[in-house]
């Protein structure tokens, strides 16, 4: 049996920008996507802590060390500049390895700076 868990998650993330007539997508710094083990067109759901909004979409990679948090396309309507948003991604893992499994976390901190890291 597989288990569908949280394989990552950006918390606390910040919005820098946002695009309505982008084709859609969330961009993420890419030194931030790393630390948290996300990958390009990774299929994401973001929950928006200012107003409860949770959509589902995909990363694309923003500019090394820039802290982009972008919100492009539709999602643009969800958030504005300075919300705080979290951002999840899922893998599945046989039933075994889901009782020990540790997601990968990272919290942001002002500028979008990791302020602390946990998991593999």
């Amino acid at each position: 049996m597989l288990v569908h868990v949280l394989k990552s998650k950006i918390h606390r993330a910040t919005v820098t920008g946002a695009s309505l007539n982008y084709e859609g997508s969330l961009t993420i710094a890419a030194d931030l996507m790393e630390q948290a083990g996300m990958f390009p067109y990774e299929r994401i759901l973001c929950g928006n802590l200012a107003n409860g909004e949770r959509w589902e979409t995909y990363v694309i990679e923003g500019p090394r060390g820039s802290g982009a948090i972008e919100l492009n396309g539709a999602v643009a309507h969800l958030g504005k500049l300075g919300d705080q948003v979290t951002i999840m991604s899922f893998t599945e893992v046989d039933a075994a390895h889901a009782r020990g499994w540790n997601p990968t976390v990272i919290v942001l901190g002002k500028g979008n700076a990791v302020v602390d890291a946990r998991g593999k």
